[in-house]
């Protein structure tokens, strides 16, 4: 069994990335989506963070969370969105497990890191073909920010935004 160093730093920003259990297709479900919704609400009320951004694929998903003063406890908050948004997902069978064991996270680091990473998120569906441009895909954060004026909406339409590999897949 792997033994994971987390870096647990409180009030820190982090990324994340989430994968479904043999990178099964679960997220591709409404019912799913409403469910980790539902999750991610639950939790929240209970142990707050802050989702700066989010993108939801098929069979992962990234976000960045910025965890309030003093608490460094992200793994009891992702371990609880699992169990929870488990409970309603549409699986094969009740036995069958929804998530890949674990997570991956990534401490920010700085400014730079931060726009690196939230360009990441948003371009993610793009980047694995399940759309043209960010502004087409709809299980995004994409379009709060195009609203709150962070991205204009035709970016990474013709030029892919220069983007260092992350190795959070």
């Amino acid at each position: 069994m792997a033994t994971f160093r987390r870096a647990y730093i409180p009030g820190a920003t982090y990324f994340f990335t989430v994968v479904t259990h043999d990178r099964r297709p679960l997220l591709a479900e409404q019912q799913n989506i409403d469910a980790l919704g539902q999750a991610f609400r639950r939790v929240k009320k209970d142990k707050p963070f802050m989702m700066e951004a989010v993108v939801l694929l098929p069979d992962h998903l990234h976000c960045l969370w910025t965890l309030p003063q003093g608490d460094a406890d992200y793994s009891s908050r992702w371990r609880d969105i699992k169990k929870f948004a488990s409970r309603s997902f549409a699986l094969p069978n009740k036995t069958a497990s929804a998530w890949q064991r674990g997570f991956w996270e990534h401490a920010i680091r700085n400014e730079a890191d931060w726009r690196h990473h939230m360009d990441y998120i948003h371009y993610n569906p793009v980047k694995h073909g399940w759309a043209k441009a960010p502004r087409d895909w709809p299980w995004s954060s994409f379009h709060s920010h195009v609203k709150n004026g962070w991205y204009q909406d035709n970016w990474g339409v013709n030029d892919t935004p220069p983007l260092v590999d992350i190795d959070g897949e």
